[in-house]
Parts: structure tokens; sequence; C-alpha cells
């Protein structure tokens, strides 16, 4: 009978494949959020029709504060939906996490904020039970919010990266949370 500890052992092409993954999960992860933003920016009609994109005057937070909130927190989103401060915010947002997991520097601060973001989504459309809904308790909101914190936990050795690059800049040493 083999000791459970000589399972804690990963091989060194285990671990690689291992860090593939995580770099492919980062990367993916990054996309769905610049897609989003670009798909708001240019009404590329997936989610956002090109006479409402941000680039044509429109409201990128408008439609889903407005109609897509639901619950007990539904009337405080809605009342931020023409706020011009959170549309920039929302905005950065998307852009900044987007960039920084594809490219995979400033992880911790992407992985925070982006869980931070989609959780705020997730709240936002309490209770889940609604038309089309999969899961009332847990939807892609709150696994993308868990993948981000283990991949904000777990920066070291990510595959596909300039996080290598990244980490010896001087204000990245200084202030380790921008790694």
């Amino acid at each position: 009978m083999q000791n459970i500890d000589d399972y804690s052992e990963v091989s060194a092409d285990e671990s690689s494949v291992k860090n593939y993954f995580l770099a492919f999960s980062r990367i993916s992860l990054g996309w769905i959020f610049l897609w989003a933003f670009l798909d708001k920016v240019f009404g590329l009609g997936y989610t956002t029709s090109p006479e409402a994109a941000w680039s044509n005057g429109g409201n990128p937070i408008y439609g889903y504060l407005t109609y897509g909130t639901s619950g007990p927190f539904a009337e405080s989103f809605s009342g931020l939906a023409d706020s011009t401060f959170f549309q920039w915010l929302f905005m950065i947002g998307l852009l900044g996490i987007g960039l920084s997991l594809i490219l995979g520097i400033g992880l911790k601060v992407a992985a925070y904020t982006g869980a931070l973001l989609l959780m705020l989504m997730y709240i936002s459309a309490l209770p889940m039970v609604s038309e089309g809904s999969h899961n009332p308790l847990v939807d892609d909101h709150v696994v993308y919010a868990f993948l981000l914190l283990y991949l904000g936990y777990t920066n070291e050795d990510h595959k596909l990266s300039l996080g290598n690059a990244w980490s010896k800049l001087e204000i990245v040493k200084k202030y380790p949370i921008l790694r």
C-alpha cells in the first residue's frame, strides 16, 4: 500500500502541463473581459448593437442596469445606470482586467477587481431563478470569480505571460500587489 505522501509529489512534466492549463484559463478569462469591452465600444452586434455602441454615444451600462437587474438590490444598481463615472469605471475595468489577464501582468489586481466586478454582477441579478437560468445558486459569474481568485493567488510560474519581465520592474518590486 502506498503512503499518501507519495501522491503529493508532482513531476516536472505534470507541473508544466498544469501551468499551461492555468495559462489557457487565464487567457480565456482575459478574452471574455476584453471581448465585452470591444463589443460595448464598437457595437459588434453580440450583446451591443452598433447603434448602442459607446463609440456612437451609447451608454454601456444602461441596458443591463435598467432592465437586467432583479432582486433586493435592483433599485440600487438601476440608480447607477446614467452615471458617467460608473460607465468609465466599468469600461476601464473590462479593458484593464482583460489585458492584464491576457498578458499575464498585474494578475493580483486583475484577479481581485475582476472577482469583485463579477460578484457585483451576480448580486445585481438576485434571485437567480429566472427564465433561462440553469442554476439558482451558482452561475458563471461565481465560477469565473473563483477561478480569477485562484489565478491571482497562484500567479507564480504562469506560462505564456509577460509576468517574469513585469515582476522585474522597480515599481512591481516595491509594490508586490502589482505582480
